[in-house]
């Protein structure tokens, strides 16, 4: 087996042992990268100077006894988090040349335990998408099938998994952006409870739903890099101070006894036969694995699309407002005055999709307007908060499906955005809701491209989710598939 085929508790026993150096490895993946990201475009910037100069780091800390779990080890981030030195663009062409100055609290958590740092990952600008296709630097190419779509906006961080070109990455998901694009390309993606991992140096989009979270190979590498990088970070307000416990220990405490609900309202007509057909098959293994299942009912489900696009783009609204071409970022070049200065510099700086949705949310937030939307839909993400809260009296996690359908074609959805936005449905909740959730290779589609299953827990309640997702994983071997690139 290859080195960048391996994951990344097994790279780790291998660096400790000393049978591999990371200097090793980060060559190892570096080729990769250039045999493979022309046809992929997962990455936006390869850092291979700096990542071979932490390697030798590395190996230097490994010599002298001082082997953490991610010492050594050659990971990519989404090009939204800051990383000192390194070009950070969102996929846009706003920050086309902007160098950080410092780094992102998950980023500086990895770096500290020696981690290398690749470079940075294709995504969605700004992380507005759910496709991989609003991006700046070209869209991001599904490894299973270059022709479809790998999801977004983490798209770039799960091809890169899928192609084998890093053995960890970070993504954010904010509707779904890491849970959709793990399962269009048949890797692990986690989103933490919302305040579970800082979000200090990571660009912001809708900071009310924003949260930062592992892709991966398999469960056991979501658990190790979530313990990495979750925790308080007083840099963070919406950091929440309580103890990350040990998520790597309680894998194997099994199903058995667990109950898992089943929303009625997620089972729904015209979901794709391929993605039925998974489904049910993972709720056999979980059977015989020893769960027990209820029926349970999420009523306000079918809000969660527009109340999402209310108050995700109303705070996009107002994030965004302070790239005006004045203080950093991209600046028009001939203008006459200030307004014209920053008018210019957004109509440039921006792509359709951010201009879109910073018009819808610039609406949804203007005098007379307020009450109408914003604030009702504030009263409606709260219905869809109680709706969980209630179904988490009956069971102990929930399972469903990460999307209607496998990923779909290159262009197929781009003249549609709301056939766009409802690819979202089955993820959107769990960020309204500011819960956990996992998805997991559960299958595939007739035409051979990745099916992904949800599991979703209560807030705080990742040690559940990890652990019914690790028996799973044991009981089939859809994570052991590998993409033909």
């Amino acid at each position: 087996m290859e080195l960048y085929e391996q994951t990344m508790q097994g790279l780790h026993r291998q660096l400790k042992e000393r049978k591999v150096s990371s200097v090793e490895l980060t060559r190892a993946f570096l080729s990769r990268i250039e045999a493979t990201d022309q046809a992929v475009n997962a990455f936006i910037t390869v850092a291979a100077e700096q990542a071979l100069a932490a390697a030798e780091a590395a190996d230097q800390r490994i010599a002298a006894g001082q082997c953490e779990t991610l010492t050594g080890i050659p990971l990519a981030l989404k090009d939204i988090f800051l990383a000192d030195g390194v070009r950070t663009t969102c996929a846009s062409k706003m920050l086309g040349n902007f160098v950080a100055p410092y780094d992102a609290t998950a980023w500086a958590k990895l770096k500290a335990q020696g981690a290398v740092l690749l470079g940075k990952l294709n995504m969605d600008e700004f992380a507005m998408g759910s496709s991989c296709e609003n991006s700046a630097f070209g869209p991001t190419r599904n490894p299973w099938n270059k022709d479809h779509i790998p999801g977004g906006s983490s798209g770039g961080s799960a091809a890169a998994i899928a192609a084998q070109q890093a053995v960890v990455t970070l993504g954010t998901d904010t509707g779904g952006s890491i849970r959709q694009p793990a399962s269009h390309c048949g890797c692990v993606g986690l989103k933490p409870t919302y305040g579970r991992v800082s979000r200090y140096g990571v660009i912001a989009y809708a900071s009310s739903l924003d949260q930062v979270g592992p892709m991966t190979r398999d469960v056991t590498d979501a658990a190790l890099l979530l313990g990495a990088i979750a925790g308080h970070d007083p840099k963070d307000s919406t950091s929440v101070d309580c103890p990350v416990p040990n998520y790597a220990a309680s894998l194997q405490q099994g199903v058995k006894g667990l109950k898992i609900g089943l929303p009625k309202e997620y089972f729904i007509e015209g979901l794709d036969p391929d993605v039925q057909q998974a489904m049910d098959q993972a709720i056999e293994v979980y059977r015989k694995l020893g769960a027990e299942f209820v029926e349970v009912s999420l009523p306000h489900t079918n809000y969660a699309v527009a109340t999402y696009y209310l108050i995700a783009t109303a705070e996009a609204s107002s994030n965004l407002a302070r790239y005006e071409g004045v203080r950093f970022g991209h600046r028009a070049a001939e203008t006459s005055g200030l307004i014209d200065l920053m008018m210019q510099s957004r109509a440039q700086g921006f792509g359709a999709e951010v201009k879109r949705r910073i018009m819808l949310g610039t609406y949804a937030l203007s005098s007379g307007y307020y009450d109408a939307y914003y604030l009702k839909a504030q009263k409606v993400r709260t219905l869809i908060q109680q709706d969980f809260i209630r179904a988490y009296e009956q069971v102990d996690l929930l399972l469903t499906p990460v999307a209607p359908t496998p990923a779909f074609r290159i262009g197929e959805k781009t003249a549609d955005p709301l056939q766009m936005y409802l690819s979202d449905i089955f993820t959107i909740p769990v960020n309204l809701a500011g819960i956990c959730g996992i998805s997991i290779p559960t299958g595939m589609s007739r035409s051979g491209l990745p099916i992904g299953l949800q599991l979703l827990g209560r807030p705080f309640g990742e040690e559940t989710i990890l652990r019914a997702a690790y028996d799973f994983e044991q009981a089939t071997d859809w994570h052991t598939r590998k993409a033909a690139l």
